[in-house]
């Protein structure tokens, strides 16, 4: 801690002697007082001391040539810093009533007269020299106080930040055990209907019509696991920045008519008075990811509103938007919940037992995708039992026609392709070979890397569908080594794998594929996407 400085006392007279009797006298007290002595010459020279220095009090002769002590006093306080420093003017003459008056309008809080009396001296240098010493104790109090007031503040403002932070982690550590607790229900029930399923079709005396019924259950539960997943890695891929859009320009009119034709179609909406006021409006934007957000918000609706409730899907531009909004007669949202509804993992409802049922990830990627066009969502409700209504806005473009398209050039007729599949695993490999060969496709398959290369080399098929994740030499060193080879380069090179991230699409395609699927891969878009790939040349 730097160590606190002496007061100093300023003398000031244009007489030498006079001045070295003042200091003398002054200093033979400074050890015992704890103070300092300086002098000048001259109010000039005052000036500057009172420029460099602090002084408890100044001493200050009267008569002095040039500027006099009225004048050296007047300009020391027209200096805020100096403007309270005490003077005690000096003098040889017995001051008048107006003299005293003049002195005291400069700032002078007392009067000696030469010659000066010792004791006298001493007595008001001490008095000065007393408050000087203890205003600086007051000050450094004061800073003290304030830098403790500083610190007290950080301090406070570090356990307020803590104490957030903790509490949040806790929301986040809650809603994490809620997520996975509703992961698992909601995995298990479709799981569950496809093994009892599965273990119907193999009993004794089952009946034909049980059979189809128990295939259609396990083909719409498998729906739904899909359904599920790609929702977690929507959600992770929106999230992280990792989803690619492929934009283009769309009438968003057209885009949700065809959505609630699908609704209709399959019946999902059947018990609901589902009604549309679809305006025109185009943006430039993926039409499978906007696809996704007009699913979401419907689903939404849908699960939230009551059997016979009304459910309103709107499209109108709006200024520089084109606006979509989806209103239900539904449960409503609370107030308080109102806010987080485009939260990760939120829900109306946490418990397990919940009509509603789903992840509490829709409304998030909704967000999420919204965002990445460049547009927003908002959510109003009246509160519960009030409905809600749910409005996206996107940027509006000005359309320009296309030309049509070339008609695609028919498969030939000459056969169908040979295709060789290269998969680990075991069921999986089976089923589709099954599945391709009942569409007519002459079928080889291999266990790994290393055995595909050598079945394609042998068998030369027209199209291999090869899995990335394979043992050996994974589906990327196959796809290289078949490109390298002169014999095999022209294969068609399909991914089928379950890694689809944009850049799994880069890697596939830098590796020499032509398509990239990820499973599960409806067997129907399998077939058209090997029609697409060997449309002509094909084995006889």
């Amino acid at each position: 801690m730097p160590k606190t400085e002496k007061p100093k006392i300023l003398v000031v007279n244009d007489d030498a002697n006079s001045l070295f009797a003042l200091t003398s006298l002054l200093t033979q007290w400074a050890e015992q007082e704890s103070y300092e002595v300086l002098a000048a010459r001259s109010g000039q020279e005052a000036l500057r001391q009172v420029l460099m220095h602090d002084f408890a009090v100044i001493l200050l002769d009267v008569n002095m040539p040039g500027m006099d002590g009225f004048e050296t006093a007047e300009a020391i306080h027209q200096r805020a810093r100096s403007a309270d420093i005490p003077i005690i003017f000096i003098t040889a003459f017995l001051a008048d009533e107006l003299d005293r008056l003049k002195a005291y309008q400069r700032g002078a809080v007392d009067f000696l007269f030469t010659p000066v009396i010792p004791q006298i001296l001493y007595a008001k240098i001490s008095v000065f020299v007393a408050l000087a010493t203890k205003n600086e104790e007051l000050k450094k109090q004061a800073r003290q106080l304030s830098q403790r007031t500083t610190e007290l503040t950080a301090t406070n403002a570090r356990l307020t930040r803590e104490i957030e932070e903790r509490q949040s982690a806790q929301r986040q550590n809650h809603a994490k055990d809620e997520f996975l607790a509703m992961l698992g229900h909601e995995l298990r029930n479709p799981l569950s209907a496809i093994s009892s399923a599965a273990s119907l079709i193999g009993l004794p005396g089952v009946s034909a019509e049980g059979v189809a019924r128990a295939k259609k259950i396990i083909q719409r539960q498998s729906q739904h696991l899909g359904r599920i997943v790609d929702d977690l890695l929507d959600l992770s891929r929106a999230m992280s920045g990792k989803i690619l859009l492929n934009r283009a320009p769309l009438d968003l009119a057209a885009l949700v008519a065809a959505s609630l034709e699908t609704y209709r179609a399959t019946g999902r909406s059947a018990d609901y008075q589902l009604v549309h006021d679809l305006d025109q409006g185009w943006v430039d934007g993926d039409a499978t990811r906007l696809e996704q957000i007009t699913s979401n918000l419907i689903d939404n609706a849908l699960k939230y509103t009551p059997a016979g409730g009304r459910i309103e899907v709107r499209t109108w531009t709006e200024n520089d938007d084109v606006v979509l909004s989806v209103r239900d007669t539904g449960v409503g949202i609370a107030a308080d919940l109102l806010p987080h509804v485009f939260d990760v993992f939120v829900q109306g409802s946490s418990t397990l037992d919940r009509s509603q049922g789903g992840l509490g990830i829709g409304l998030s990627l909704v967000r999420r995708l919204a965002e990445l066009h460049g547009g927003a969502i908002a959510a109003e409700s009246k509160g519960p039992g009030g409905g809600s209504t749910f409005t996206l806005r996107l940027p509006r473009i000005e359309h320009q026609p296309v030309a049509p398209p070339a008609p695609a050039e028919p498969v030939s007729a000459h056969g169908m392709p040979s295709i060789l599949l290269i998969e680990d695993n075991d069921d999986g490999r089976e089923m589709m070979t099954m599945m391709l060969s009942c569409y007519g496709y002459e079928v080889h398959a291999a266990a790994d890397g290393n055995e595909g290369v050598a079945a394609a080399a042998s068998r030369q098929p027209d199209v291999a569908l090869i899995d990335i994740g394979l043992p050996g030499i994974d589906g990327y060193e196959v796809a290289r080594r078949l490109r390298a080879d002169p014999a095999t380069r022209d294969i068609r090179l399909i991914a089928l794998t379950g890694y689809g991230l944009a850049e799994d699409l880069r890697r596939v395609l830098d590796a020499g594929f032509d398509r990239h699927l990820v499973k599960p891969v409806d067997i129907d878009q399998l077939a058209d996407v090997i029609g697409g790939c060997v449309p002509q040349t094909v084995k006889q």
